[in-house]
């Protein structure tokens, strides 16, 4: 029995379809086809050829088929099975589509990187960002480029704040000092934020860059290119208070000393703060004395080493609390809480620990680090 196949092709001028002939199984011409069946064979062609066109329509097709020549025009058109699957016309259309990003990606960051051997430094210039989504309601964002090495995070830097643009140039430089000998077990990672003035900041996402000794052995000349991976939200990150806690029993006598904080986040388009450090004295929810710091201007790494002293008798200082407060100063509208702890007998984990390890240590300046946490329904 004899059986018909037929396949779509682009003519030359690139208009409509037109097809070709149709093959024995042998690869030779159909030839003495009645006007009736060429038309059924058309219409049928038809419907093929607008499904076969959903996954390819930018190019001509090129196929391959070892078989006898074909006559006349039929010699620069070759063929390929029917119903063979092309691998090439997926990939095709999904850079139409996607314009080569893939789905979970939203934008570019550019950045140099070099090792300066002679001072153990790794220094990165973040340069740009292209393409970055849309956070706010005006159709752009205020995007801002957090840089830590990992595994420690011990140093964080941070780039300023560029108001409404998708596509923000930073050219700003940072240095990490590392050993020659640890480049290897380092990660650079890098955080792309939303800047909000009134809420938390929004991750846009985020690059991790590896094999750092691999990037020591260049220039650095030539810029980077990373897509930024759309990032989860992750818990806010406002930075960490140091500071100790000293009792004296016998004066009743609270001191608390401010020494600095880290990492603070920036709450002004600057990218800084300037921040303050508060301390109030709670019993059973009410706040019942107050002491602050000095304000220190465009920093998010202040130092303040201020000394906070409250008159507290021993007989009450099992069932008071502090909390702390670092606070953003704003000259014209009203102060802001960046982030606040809690030390008291009735406070949990590590500040529990310091106020707990203090009045086992009477006289003696107790000294501890403590994550920021974002405000509760505590008075501040």
């Amino acid at each position: 029995s004899w059986k018909l196949c037929w396949l779509p092709w682009r003519d030359k001028e690139g208009g409509g379809l037109s097809l070709t002939a149709g093959l024995l199984p042998g690869g030779a011409s159909l030839t003495g086809i009645s006007d009736t069946i060429k038309a059924n064979i058309r219409c049928v062609s038809r419907s093929r050829a607008e499904l076969f066109l959903f996954f390819s329509r930018p190019k001509p097709m090129t196929h391959q088929l070892s078989s006898p020549d074909f006559h006349g025009e039929e010699k620069s058109e070759q063929v390929t099975s029917i119903g063979q699957i092309k691998p090439e016309l997926y990939r095709l259309r999904q850079g139409e589509q996607g314009d080569g990003k893939q789905g979970d990606t939203c934008g570019k960051i550019s950045f140099l990187l070099r090792y300066a051997f002679n001072t153990e430094q790794l220094v990165v210039k973040i340069l740009k960002a292209l393409d970055l989504p849309a956070k706010d309601a005006n159709g752009f964002s205020d995007p801002y480029v957090k840089i830590y090495l990992l595994p420690d995070r011990k140093k964080k830097y941070q780039t300023k704040v560029h108001r409404k643009t998708l596509n923000p140039v930073f050219n700003e430089t940072f240095q990490f000092g590392v050993p020659l000998a640890e480049l290897h077990s380092r990660k650079l990672h890098f955080s792309v934020y939303d800047f909000d003035r009134f809420s938390r900041h929004d991750l846009i996402g985020q690059v991790v860059v590896d094999n750092l000794l691999d990037f020591s052995e260049g220039t650095g000349e030539k810029p980077i290119w990373r897509d930024i991976v759309e990032g989860t939200a992750e818990k806010a990150d406002l930075g960490e208070l140091n500071f100790s806690l000293c009792y004296l029993p016998t004066a009743g006598r609270l001191t608390v000393t401010i020494i600095k904080a880290t990492n603070l986040k920036a709450m002004d388009l600057t990218g800084f703060s300037d921040p303050y450090v508060k301390a109030s004295l709670v019993c059973e929810g009410r706040r019942l004395k107050k002491r602050k710091t000095s304000i220190k201007k465009n920093t998010l790494n202040p130092t303040y080493n201020e000394a906070l002293v409250f008159d507290i008798p021993n007989e009450n200082i099992e069932s008071v609390s502090l909390i702390i407060a670092v606070m953003d100063y704003d000259c014209i509208g009203h102060n802001e809480v960046i982030g606040m702890c809690c030390v008291g007998s009735d406070a949990e984990g590590p500040g529990r620990e310091h106020w707990t390890a203090m009045l086992a240590n009477p006289r003696k300046p107790i000294e501890h680090w403590h994550q920021l946490v974002e405000v509760q329904s505590i008075p501040v």
